[in-house]
C-alpha cells in the first residue's frame, strides 16, 4: 500500500512540474521581446602585446632667440597663439636706423666717384690716338675705376645688410604655435643669441616612447599601435623609428603620431606594441563579456531570435576586441547591450548591429 501511494506522489509531481513549466513557457512567451544590441563573433590574428611608456611631445618646440642685440620693446604675452611669419617679440632698432642713414650716404658717395672715374677714364682714351698722354694714365684710371665700382658693390652689400639687421629686429615666429615661456621681459637689453620666449607648436603632436630593443624588429613606421591616455584609448600609427638603441638602457625610440584632441604636450601616456606576430583566435567585442560569480559567458542570439548563455574563456585583449574559448563561430550573433537582464530562452529584439 505504501508503494502505491509513493508511486503516486510521483505522479503528481511530474504533473505539477508539467504544469508550471507550462505556465513559465507561457509567461515567457506572453512576455514582450527584450530589446538588444548585437555584434559579430569574428576571427583575428592577436598579438601578445606589452605596454610600454612615453611622453607626449610637439613636433615644432623651439626657444626663439634674437638675431640682433638690442632693448626689447614688445614681447607675446604666454598663452597667445600666432601663425607662422607673426611678429612675438620687438626690438628697439633707431641705432640700425641711424646706421643705415650713414651707409646710404656711403652708397651715393661711392656712386659719384665711381661716375667721375668712368667719365675721366673715356676722356683719357679718346687722347691716346694722339699720343697726348702716357700709357700709364690710362692704366691709373682704369683702375681707380675698378676701384671705385668695388668700393661702390661694397657700400650696396653694407646697405643690404643692415636692412636685413632691421628686418631682424622683428622677432616673427618660424611656425604656427603657441607662446609657452617668456624668458625676457620689456625693457632688457638683450645681446645677440639670447633667448626671449618658448614656442610650441600643438596642433602636431607625437608621443616620444623608448621600447625595449627585444622588440626592434617586430616594428616599422607605419605599425598600427594602441595608445592609452588617462584610461581613454586609442588607435595610432608608428610614425618613425630612431634605428639606434641605447646600450646601457637597452632601448630604442620610435615616435607614434596622436590626435592632438587626445593629450597635452608633457602628458604621459602608454603604447602597446606587438611582442610577436600572433595567432589565429575567435574574438568578441569586449562589452559581449558577462560575469557572473566565477563564470564568464556570452549571450548568444539563436535562429529563433532567443537569448541563449555560452560559457567563454576570455584571453588576450587588443583594444576593444577580446580573444575567447567556447563553443562559439565566427559570425556568431552576440549581445553587447543588454545581456545582463536576460535569462536563458528569452526572445530578444535587435535594435542595432543584427
Amino acid at each position: 500500500m505504501s508503494l502505491i501511494k509513493l508511486y503516486v506522489r510521483a505522479a503528481c509531481a511530474v504533473v505539477i512540474g508539467l504544469v508550471l513549466l507550462g505556465a513559465v513557457a507561457r509567461a515567457r512567451a506572453a512576455e514582450p521581446p527584450a530589446v538588444v544590441e548585437v555584434a559579430r563573433a569574428t576571427g583575428a590574428r592577436l598579438a601578445p602585446t606589452r605596454w610600454v611608456p612615453g611622453s607626449v611631445v610637439s613636433r615644432d618646440d623651439a626657444r626663439i632667440a634674437s638675431a640682433e642685440a638690442g632693448r626689447l620693446e614688445y614681447v607675446a604675452e604666454v598663452g597667445t597663439r600666432v601663425q607662422a611669419g607673426e611678429r612675438i617679440a620687438r626690438l628697439d632698432d633707431r641705432a640700425l636706423r641711424l646706421r643705415r642713414e650713414e651707409i646710404e650716404a656711403d652708397v651715393r658717395r661711392a656712386e659719384a666717384e665711381r661716375v667721375l672715374a668712368e667719365t675721366q677714364l673715356r676722356r683719357l682714351e679718346k687722347l691716346v690716338s694722339s699720343n697726348a698722354i702716357a700709357k700709364t694714365q690710362i692704366d691709373e684710371a682704369r683702375a681707380r675705376l675698378e676701384t671705385d665700382t668695388q668700393t661702390l658693390a661694397r657700400a650696396r652689400a653694407q646697405l643690404r645688410q643692415i636692412a636685413h639687421d632691421i628686418e631682424q629686429a622683428e622677432v616673427r615666429a618660424p611656425f604656427a604655435g603657441i607662446v609657452s615661456e617668456r624668458f625676457a621681459q620689456r625693457g632688457e637689453y638683450l645681446p645677440v643669441g639670447a633667448a626671449i620666449v618658448h614656442l610650441v607648436d600643438t596642433d602636431h603632436i607625437e608621443a616620444r616612447v623608448q621600447a625595449p630593443l627585444a622588440l626592434a624588429d617586430r616594428i616599422r613606421a607605419g605599425t598600427d599601435v594602441t595608445v592609452r591616455v588617462a584610461g581613454r584609448e586609442a588607435p595610432a600609427k608608428v610614425r618613425a623609428v630612431v634605428p639606434v638603441g641605447d646600450e646601457r638602457a637597452r632601448q630604442f625610440e620610435l615616435r607614434v603620431g596622436l590626435d592632438p584632441a587626445l593629450a597635452l604636450v608633457g602628458s604621459a601616456v602608454e603604447v602597446s606594441l606587438p611582442e610577436d606576430d600572433g595567432g589565429g583566435a575567435l574574438t568578441v567585442p569586449r562589452d559581449a563579456l558577462v560575469q557572473r560569480q566565477n563564470q564568464t559567458y556570452v549571450m548568444r542570439v539563436t535562429p529563433q531570435d532567443t537569448a541563449e548563455p555560452v560559457p567563454v574563456t576570455p584571453g588576450s585583449a587588443v583594444g576593444d576586441r577580446v580573444e575567447v574559448q567556447g563553443a562559439l563561430a565566427a559570425g556568431d550573433r552576440l549581445i553587447v547591450r543588454g545581456a545582463e537582464r536576460l535569462s536563458p530562452g528569452q526572445a530578444v529584439r535587435i535594435v542595432s548591429g543584427g
